[in-house]
């Protein structure tokens, strides 16, 4: 790629970007997730492919990097305190517990079988170790966005638990992946050392996101900046000196990252509806770049020789690893049914993060770094077929899907109440049904409580009165105190 002139390179990367977006398109249709095929567009498009020749593991992690801080920032946002708290105490036994002992048991297992029974590859007890590391944590782009497009509503309090989960262990798979390069390039660290470096970056990384995603909320809101979009901007630089600052005084710039989205999300700030829609298209961008860079860094060709070997430790991963880690983390929780952890154990993804963590060791050079980043790779398109495909399929099996409440989400009226205000909205499109008693809003047996405030009729809007006309295919804006009733007339429209 270093021959490729500048101009050269943008027409290749919107290439990329309009082909992504087609197949994600068609993904949802057919049941494919959406970030697999990012990644094998990227694959496609390497240098055993198309041709475009990628090999710069640096450049990789440096866009992984930034990918991962707007995914857990826009997540951390996205996250109400409401829904969290009846799960942090499991989310953090997961998050750190459930990580570590992951990469325990996957570390044995691996050290066990390419000593014992794949001669042809061989990873010391350490190599192992590293190897399982780095793919310990489920990873937060995968669950959030499976779980958000494939629109899950899931019983238990278990959509929180889970994205909490995926959004706070990348800290955890972090330390130890940089703590067992440290200790095989420097085997005389003591595991006192060890423990510090975890506990600092765990303490430090999470002052920093909390004092730094309060002081942010106050900066915004005092700053009073003449261009409303740059609120948005502004709060960019906030995410990355975050980061940056919590890596600066030795604290995991991550969880730091996160939690800090956590604290602004949860706080009132200028302009927050359109600086938090801003960030969920600028979260679908980063996502898309960093899973086709991630493809274009991998040759095809060399995944076949690991194949054997990446499918076991994988199927270990799933039905294994990660299950026992969860049950063994859980045991302490009573509140959680034994479906829900079956559940959580099959949401063990595997996805970006876990490459982006294999590129330290090949950076680093550690002994078969590039086998341990083939492996992490092939695991990872693993992961994303099995697991990835089936939750929604294994989440009714279970019995732990509930129906979604997609119809009371707005589509054709870009309006939003604050959230001190407790009314709800919905929209309502008028069918010959509706019009049986009369084609007048007044005619309409709505909810108690409820208004029609806006109509929208094919192009134009209007604000209607008691006695305005309906048509069949108009669609009316409702406001309503009672959102129960206003659920309820969904599902017997003939009422209305």
């Amino acid at each position: 790629m270093s021959n490729l002139s500048a101009e050269n390179l943008l027409l290749i990367g919107s290439i990329l970007l309009f082909i992504s977006l087609l197949a994600g398109k068609t993904s949802y249709k057919i049941g494919i997730p959406t970030l697999l095929l990012f990644l094998l567009i990227g694959m496609l498009a390497g240098s055993d492919g198309v041709g475009i020749h990628f090999y710069n593991p640096k450049a990789a992690q440096f866009v992984g990097v930034i990918a991962l801080n707007v995914i857990l920032f826009s997540g951390g946002m996205d996250t109400k305190y409401n829904e969290i708290r009846p799960i942090i105490v499991p989310g953090f036994i997961l998050s750190i517990v459930g990580v570590l002992l992951t990469a325990v048991f996957t570390g044995c297992f691996i050290y066990w079988l390419t000593n014992d029974f794949f001669v042809s590859i061989t990873f010391s007890f350490l190599e192992s170790l590293l190897l399982a590391s780095v793919m310990s944590s489920t990873d937060s782009a995968s669950v959030f966005s499976l779980l958000r497009s494939k629109g899950l509503s899931l019983k238990e309090n278990l959509r929180p638990l889970l994205e909490f989960e995926s959004g706070s262990n990348d800290p955890m798979a972090y330390m130890l992946t940089i703590t067992f390069i440290s200790v095989i390039k420097n085997p005389t660290e003591t595991v006192w050392q060890m423990v510090l470096f975890f506990f600092m970056q765990l303490t430090i990384g999470t002052l920093v996101g909390y004092f730094l995603g309060r002081l942010a909320v106050r900066f915004i809101n005092k700053i009073n900046l003449d261009n409303d979009s740059l609120y948005s901007v502004l709060l960019i630089a906030c995410m990355f000196f975050v980061f940056s600052f919590a890596d600066f005084i030795k604290g995991n710039g991550y969880l730091a990252v996160y939690i800090a989205g956590l604290v602004i999300g949860n706080n009132k700030f200028i302009h927050k509806r359109s600086v938090v829609k801003f960030f969920d298209g600028l979260t679908w961008l980063v996502q898309i770049v960093m899973f086709l860079t991630l493809g274009l860094l991998v040759n095809p060709s060399e995944l076949l020789p690991i194949a054997g070997v990446s499918i076991l430790i994988g199927v270990f991963m799933i039905l294994v690893g990660r299950p026992l880690s969860v049950f063994l983390s859980l045991l302490p929780i009573r509140n959680i049914s034994l479906k829900a952890r079956i559940y959580v154990s099959w949401v063990g993804l595997r996805g970006a993060v876990p490459i982006i963590f294999a590129t330290y060791p090949w950076i680093a050079n550690i002994s078969q770094a590039k086998m341990i980043f083939n492996i992490v790779f092939f695991i990872t398109i693993l992961s994303l077929i099995v697991q990835g495909s089936s939750l929604s399929w294994m989440a009714k099996i279970l019995g732990l899907s509930k129906k979604s409440r997609e119809e009371m989400k707005l589509t054709e009226f870009d309006v939003e109440f604050s959230e001190d205000i407790k009314s709800a909205m919905s929209e309502l499109t008028i069918n010959k049904e509706h019009l049986k008693a009369g084609h007048k809003i007044m005619n309409m047996a709505l909810p108690e409580r409820t208004l029609v405030v806006m109509v929208k009729r094919k192009n134009h809007y209007f604000i209607p009165k008691g006695n305005t006309e309906l048509s069949e295919g108009d669609i009316l804006l409702l406001i309503s105190d009672d959102e129960k009733s206003l659920s309820d007339m969904y599902k017997q429209p003939e009422k209305v």
